[in-house]
Parts: structure tokens; C-alpha cells; sequence
């Protein structure tokens, strides 16, 4: 995923006043009953920072019961526990009001430190994601793994991070949520060497080849897919791979604001190309259309696998 470098979130209940939510609702596509679970969503990217709140609506409308909030760095994940707090302090509100719906998604969140940041992961840094993790919305640790592609921390400095929130993943008995770019045989290396100790872990936004899929379900993880198998440029590989996932190995997410699915129709597209947790069904359409299952199908796998791994109501 791309990385913007502030984080800090805007109060829930600002509203949108971009004059696009005509549009963005013509994007809704829900075509089951069946909940959906956006295993990966950067929700206190400085981009939903305008809507937040607004944005969070159109998902529950969507059919998105569950949002879990990425964790990329220490003050993103504070970022993230903090806004996972509010929106569960306002749900619990509207039940005691007797609300029957609660006109939002739940959120949860994850902890960790992103590749990029690898160099910031020192002892005092650990301590603190340890702290996050005491939160019972924390499920996972996370985003971490190695990314080679840029080196904004040095590959050394990027595996020492990797090895660290393994650890601490293995010590808190939580799974972990993995990101790897072009660091394949580095990534795999570490892992085996902790994965005995690991409750399990997903592979988020998997978008390479055979090979490296056979050797994340060899390892007993999880698989996470984005609206890159909608790409016609570059994810038409996804189609047949995702074929090969195990039932219960499966999960889907939207990356957002990133990864925009490209099998939106042309007119639902946001101007701003800005892809958000109410999209999430065009996901789930093209996984569902590429393994020959139904919508309704696919989402009740998903969204139990989701549960069963990430430890949700």
C-alpha cells in the first residue's frame, strides 16, 4: 500500500461537503443480506479527513459490518485505537438510547509498524504498540513484513522490525497482518523461522504470483484481496489464483483510500479516484465471479474466516 506520513484523524462527526455523495451512493453495490468484512482499511488517512463519518455511513449501507482500521507506524496506530475507541463509545451510546441500528460499522484496529517505517522500531516503540495491544479492539499486529521496493528504511533495519513484531505478535498470541513487495525470500525466511510460534497471520493486499502464494499457504496463513484483481492492467493473475485459496484462507478488503476497483461503472467512480470501505462489494463481486460462487456465498466465507482469524463478535 502507499503511505501517507500524517495520520492524524479528524473528529467522526464531521460531514461531506464535497457535493459528491449523489455519486458516491450510485457506487453502493450491495447485492447480498450477508455482513461484510473490510479486513484492511487505512481510516485515518489524512484524505477521509473531510468526511469520515459520512464515509463510515455509506459502508454500514453497504453491507459493512465490520471495519478493522491499519496501524502503520507507532503514532498511526495510536491514531487508530483512538478513533476505534470513539466509534465503539458511540455505538454503545446509541444502544443505550434503544437504537436497533447502529448506523455505523464497528471498527477495529490493528498495531504495528509498516516496512517503511522500520527504522523507528526501537524499544520504545515496541512498548507502546504493546499498550495499544491491551485495547480489546486491537486484532492484530500490524502492518509489518519487509518492502524492498523503496527502502525508505534500510533492508536491515526493515527485517530487525519484521522479527521484532513477530515476537511481540507470538508474546500477545495475536495474528499477524503481513505486507511484503519485492522482499520475497526475506519475508518467507522470517517467517518460517517464527511461524511455530505465530496464532496465524494474513498476507494483506496480495497481488504476486503462484509461487509466492503456494509458499504463504504452505505456512498456514491467510490471503487478503483488493480491488487489484478488478484490474484488467495488472491483476488479471488474481483471477486464477484466487481460485487456489482455501475456503478458509480467504479474506477481502479495500486498502483505502487506495486500490479503487476498476469494475466500477464509470459514472460511480469518485472524481478524486478515491476508493473507501462502501466499495467493498465490487471486491467482493469480482473474488466471487473469478472463483465461480455466489455473492451470498463468498461473503458468508469471508467474512467467517474474518472473524474466526481476527477474533470479532
Amino acid at each position: 500500500m502507499n503511505l501517507q506520513r500524517s495520520r492524524n484523524h479528524a473528529p467522526i462527526n464531521q460531514r461531506n461537503t464535497s457535493g459528491d455523495n449523489e455519486m458516491k451512493q450510485l457506487a453502493i453495490a450491495t447485492t447480498t443480506s450477508t455482513s461484510l468484512v473490510d479486513i484492511g482499511t487505512n481510516l485515518t488517512n489524512k484524505r477521509f479527513r473531510s468526511d469520515r463519518r459520512a464515509m463510515l455511513g455509506r459502508a454500514f449501507r453497504a453491507g459493512v459490518e465490520r471495519i478493522v482500521a491499519t496501524g502503520v507506524s507507532v503514532q498511526g496506530s495510536r491514531d487508530a485505537c483512538d478513533l476505534a475507541s470513539e466509534l465503539a463509545a458511540e455505538r454503545a451510546r446509541r444502544a443505550s438510547q434503544g437504537s436497533l441500528t447502529p448506523d455505523l460499522p464497528a471498527v477495529s484496529f490493528t498495531a504495528g509498524i509498516h516496512p517503511h517505517h522500520g527504522a523507528e522500531c526501537g524499544p520504545s516503540a515496541l512498548a507502546t504498540l504493546r499498550e495499544l495491544h491491551a485495547s480489546p479492539l486491537c486484532v492484530a499486529v500490524g502492518e509489518c513484513g519487509l518492502d524492498y521496493n523503496r527502502n525508505f528504511s534500510s533492508p536491515k533495519a526493515q527485517r530487525a522490525a519484521f522479527a521484532a513484531q513477530l515476537a511481540l505478535a507470538a508474546e500477545l498470541g495475536k495474528p499477524v497482518f503481513l505486507h511484503e513487495r519485492e522482499a520475497h525470500a526475506d519475508f518467507v525466511s522470517i517467517l518460517k523461522d517464527h511461524r511455530p510460534s505465530l496464532v496465524g497471520g494474513v498476507v494483506h493486499c496480495f497481488t504476486s504470483d503462484r509461487a509466492a502464494l503456494d509458499s504463504y499457504l504452505e505456512l498456514d496463513l491467510h490471503i487478503g484481496i483488493t480491488g487489484w484483481i478488478a484490474d484488467e492492467r495488472r491483476g488479471q493473475h488474481l483471477i486464477e489464483l484466487v481460485r487456489l485459496i482455501p475456503t478458509d484462507r480467504l479474506m477481502i478488503e479495500t486498502d483505502a483510500p487506495y486500490i479503487l476497483p476498476r469494475n466500477m461503472p464509470t459514472k460511480a467512480q469518485p472524481k478524486d479516484k478515491r476508493n473507501e470501505a462502501a466499495f467493498l462489494p465490487y471486491v467482493l463481486s469480482a473474488v466471487a465471479a473469478a472463483r465461480g460462487e455466489s455473492e451470498t456465498d463468498a461473503a458468508r466465507h469471508t467474512t467467517e474466516t474474518a472473524r474466526a482469524l481476527l477474533g470479532l463478535e
